[in-house]
């Protein structure tokens, strides 16, 4: 067994994703192509815990090798987030990406965007769905829902495929390759004690592994990274008290809206009542005055 530093921290997951060979092998495995080219895009990594969540992005561009031989230049988004969040976040971040001028190609004839292919690596659950890894692939069909072949750049402008990485449903699963890889994510093996440190054991990972773990173990020593976790584990700490405060506040406005209606439905059923018994609105006023004290007693 060795011991690795938590990639599931956001200054662990940069560490080791800068160095580009170890995120050709992760994304390469995760991708299921052969990567020719990696470049880590500059200064497009984000860390937004400071805003009330948890989300980090990096960027990549990429030549990637296709089944049938061909290679093709494509943009990876990288997301990572360890708390529940909205998928506006998601969205917004993706939509850059379709905006920025930097990710167009000019030809002779026309302008095309580059392709995107977004990966996000959650710390929570979706839905129902409980494969670890879940890919989202577009195909070109026609009218009676029969696949077309072949690719335009015009609709690969415009659509991109999907992978998400769902950490909760890893549970030690070493089925394949990459599951063997996602291996250093599984938070079952997290140290008793030191949530900043991995448990994991090196027998599942193949010999062009190795680059990973051994980034992870650099990054488990390094202190400039282990202060950095330190400081992610105290913001959660604030987060945590932050949604605590919220929790609360919204179960006390649930239980006051409840005592409303409860007021309501009373005030209407004894106007229904007075209503009945023929009496006109100025004895109905008179008697809900004298029934204020018994509306009282519901606060």
């Amino acid at each position: 067994m060795t011991l690795i530093a938590n990639p599931i921290y956001d200054s662990v997951f940069k560490y080791m994703m800068e160095d580009e060979r170890v995120a050709n092998i992760l994304l390469s495995a995760l991708l299921k192509k052969e990567i020719l080219e990696l470049q880590v895009r500059p200064h497009e990594y984000t860390n937004v815990q400071r805003t009330g969540i948890s989300l980090f992005r990096m960027d990549f561009s990429a030549k990637i090798r296709d089944e049938k031989g061909e290679e093709h230049l494509v943009l990876i988004e990288l997301q990572k987030t360890w708390l529940p969040t909205e998928t506006l976040r998601f969205r917004q971040y993706l939509g850059t990406q379709y905006l920025s001028r930097e990710n167009m190609r000019q030809e002779p004839d026309s302008q095309y965007g580059l392709p995107i292919i977004s990966i996000y690596i959650l710390g929570h659950t979706l839905g129902e769905l409980k494969e670890p890894v879940i890919y989202v692939r577009r195909r070109y069909l026609d009218y009676e829902d029969n696949v077309i072949e072949g690719k335009d750049k015009f609709i690969e402008s415009l659509t991109h495929d999907s992978i998400i990485v769902q950490i909760p449903f890893l549970q030690r699963r070493t089925r394949n390759r990459l599951e063997r890889l996602l291996h250093i994510f599984d938070q079952n093996c997290r140290l008793k004690g030191d949530d900043h440190l991995l448990e994991v054991d090196e027998n599942l990972f193949q010999a062009e592994d190795a680059l990973v773990l051994n980034r992870l173990l650099k990054a488990g020593v390094a202190p400039e990274v282990r202060r950095s976790m330190d400081v992610e584990d105290e913001i959660l700490s604030e987060i945590e008290a932050r949604d605590t405060v919220i929790m609360q506040k919204d179960q006390l406005i649930q239980q006051k809206d409840q005592a409303i209606q409860q007021k309501d439905q009373l005030i209407r059923n004894m106007i229904q009542v007075l209503e009945q018994n023929g009496l006109d609105e100025q004895q109905i006023a008179q008697n809900l005055a004298l029934s204020v004290e018994q509306i009282r007693k519901l606060k």
